[in-house]
């Protein structure tokens, strides 16, 4: 709790972003805080609180293009989860939540800490603003980085490649300043990261953690050193050497469900304490079903027959009394009081015809209600949603779709709970980087290794954050959503399921990946790096609902992929001239159809025009 006590001191006085101009000296008002008056280590708690946000609020949209997750409703995963590119997005939420709070702050953060020598906080600025704009460079394409944190009111675009390369030397100087001593007269980094606790060795690791994601990203470029901008493998794997060596060294954010005094004031007006993904996701009704894909790849992974420790933790489970009726391949807990998710086959026309009907609880069942025969098994589909026992004011974590009846309850899943974990860098990604990069050298022995050490290390992660909420409610204990796997399924899993040396393949590896970045920006990456291949992506396939609704291929036609999003609305209407003038620079965007507008940014097929990483452009 001590670090969200800070953030509320911490947004007093970082809601001034900029110092009074001298003129205006003579008027300061003793009593209202300006931007110099903010401690470093209360600062820096509030950038880091919103600089998770600005990450993942996209990342509860574009986790949906990717073909694992189905919904019923909501604000934007609808259209992306249809490939519906001209629905919405979280464009306006991507940019403000980053460029407000957090890059607002990012020049007095560094000039004062650089002054001061407290060079663990300029490495922290350092570090957030290359993770803020390589976000938006990934998502845009294209962003104002030299000119964004001036006093440009209309400040000028940089290319992806200028962003990118740019981002990549502020990961350099991070690197560099959390290896200098402070001066020890200046606040120690631990009363302002939430984060590593001041831990300057694991903000090391995850820098050069961060840096080989990021040059992993140009692998569709030639081969040669990344400062041209090229696909250098020998320095990811150099980078790797330095990043991450087991779970231990993980950045991991701790959410807390207790509904504090604490709120956002700059977005939603909720609680700050938990996961950005509960706000997005989890809290919300009908949000969230897995997709018959993702089913299938944990419970039959590479057709072996056996299914993933962690199916149970992923999938959604309710209470639920089973009958004559159930349909056998439908998994129940061992004591018979929990039945679990079936997958929604986004290859079926189940979202056309308005599926899946969400289930409600009446009359001691679930039910559908009064729907058609195509729609009677919809209560097989269990939802995502989350309980919480502070902002919900529930008992527990579960969801009780019918106030106050234990036999309504919904587990949510892993990943959108009010206290689920934020992971910011992982030992198993580096490990899955390192299988990819070695299996393209033709190195399988050693790729399989990687692949195989990326995929218990994750599974042990699983297991600790379902032991941290055991322990948190014994009553957790026998639900299949939080216990603890069997190490006997571990063993069985990881000796007989995930293949051999001999039978690896880019798929395995990229598949395998999915799980370990899933809900986050990483997932949608890599189906960009890799075209959408559905060899690399196993049983995945574009979804019924593009495949067959020719309006939608008016912003995304066959035979092309979502690629980028749309420009936030402020940029469109308060920077346009700068906004049209990239475009010069920015291969292909001239030939998008402009239809009257004559804009190549306003392009119906603006969302299919590849980033710069995203392609082979120099």
């Amino acid at each position: 709790m001590k670090f969200f006590k800070v953030l509320l001191i911490a947004g007093v006085a970082a809601m001034s972003l900029t110092s009074c101009n001298d003129w205006l000296d003579v008027n300061n008002d003793p009593n209202t805080p300006t931007s110099a008056d903010a401690s470093l280590n209360a600062r820096c708690v509030y950038m880091q609180h919103y600089s998770i946000a600005s990450y993942m609020i996209p990342s509860s949209n574009t986790a949906y293009y990717c073909g694992q997750l189905a919904t019923a409703s909501g604000s934007q995963q609808p259209a992306a989860m249809n490939w519906n590119l001209g629905g919405a997005n979280r464009a306006n939420n991507a940019q403000q939540w980053f460029l407000v709070p957090v890059g607002g702050n990012l020049p007095d953060l560094y000039n004062q800490a650089m002054e001061k020598g407290a060079y663990h906080y300029a490495a922290m600025a350092c570090y957030m603003k290359a993770f803020g704009f390589m976000n938006l460079a990934d998502l845009f394409g294209e962003c104002p980085f030299d000119e964004a944190l001036g006093d440009a009111t209309n400040p000028k675009y940089n290319t992806g490649k200028e962003v990118f390369m740019g981002c990549i030397d502020l990961i350099d100087e991070a690197i560099e300043l959390f290896q200098r001593p402070q001066d020890p007269a200046v606040t120690a980094l631990s009363a302002g990261d939430m984060w590593n606790g001041g831990d300057t060795g694991k903000w090391i690791k995850l820098c050069y953690m961060l840096k080989a994601r990021w040059l992993n990203h140009l692998s569709k470029k030639a081969a040669g050193s990344y400062k041209d901008g090229k696909y250098d493998q020998a320095e990811i794997l150099a980078c790797l050497d330095k990043a991450m060596k087991s779970n231990a060294d993980n950045t991991v954010v701790y959410h807390e469900d207790n509904n504090s005094s604490t709120w956002d004031h700059e977005g939603w007006n909720e609680p700050v304490d938990y996961s950005t993904l509960y706000s997005c996701i989890g809290m919300n009704n009908n949000r969230m079903f897995v997709s018959k894909c993702f089913y299938d790849n944990l419970t039959n992974f590479d057709n072996k027959g056996i299914e993933d420790p962690r199916a149970d933790k992923f999938i959604p489970w309710c209470r639920s009394a089973r009958s004559a009726n159930t349909p056998s391949e439908v998994k129940w807990s061992e004591d018979g009081k929990w039945r679990r998710s079936l997958g929604v086959d986004l290859n079926s026309n189940i979202i056309s015809t308005g599926g899946p009907k969400v289930s409600t609880f009446s009359n001691g069942g679930w039910t559908c209600g009064n729907v058609d025969a195509e729609h009677v098994r919809d209560t097989l589909y269990v939802q995502g949603q989350s309980g919480s026992t502070g902002y919900g004011g529930g008992k527990d974590m579960l969801m009780r779709k019918a106030a106050g009846n234990d036999a309504s309850a919904l587990s949510g899943v892993f990943w959108t709970r009010p206290t689920s974990p934020t992971v910011v860098g992982s030992y198993a990604e580096c490990c899955f980087i390192k299988a990819e990069v070695l299996f393209r050298q033709g190195n399988k022995a050693a790729a399989f290794e990687a692949y195989k050490a990326g995929i218990k290390a994750h599974i042990d992660y699983v297991n600790s954050v379902c032991a941290m909420w055991v322990a948190g409610d014994a009553s957790l204990a026998e639900i299949p959503s939080f216990k603890a796997m069997k190490q006997s399924d571990i063993d069985n899993y990881m000796n007989n399921a995930i293949g051999t040396a001999g039978d690896l393949t880019m798929g395995k590896i990229m598949t395998q990946k999915q799980f370990a970045v899933f809900f986050t920006t990483e997932m949608w990456l890599d189906m960009r790096r890799f075209d959408y291949d559905p060899s690399i992506f196993m049983r995945w396939h574009k979804p019924y609902m593009y495949e067959n609704t020719a309006s939608y291929w008016t912003y995304c036609p066959q035979g092309k992929y979502p690629r980028r999003w749309n420009q936030a609305s402020y940029e469109k209407d308060y920077n346009a001239a700068n906004l049209e003038a990239i475009g010069a620079l920015v291969p292909g965007a001239l030939d998008l159809p402009v239809g009257s507008n004559g804009l190549w940014y306003l392009s119906d097929q603006i969302c299919t025009l590849p980033v710069w990483w995203d392609s082979t452009q120099e």
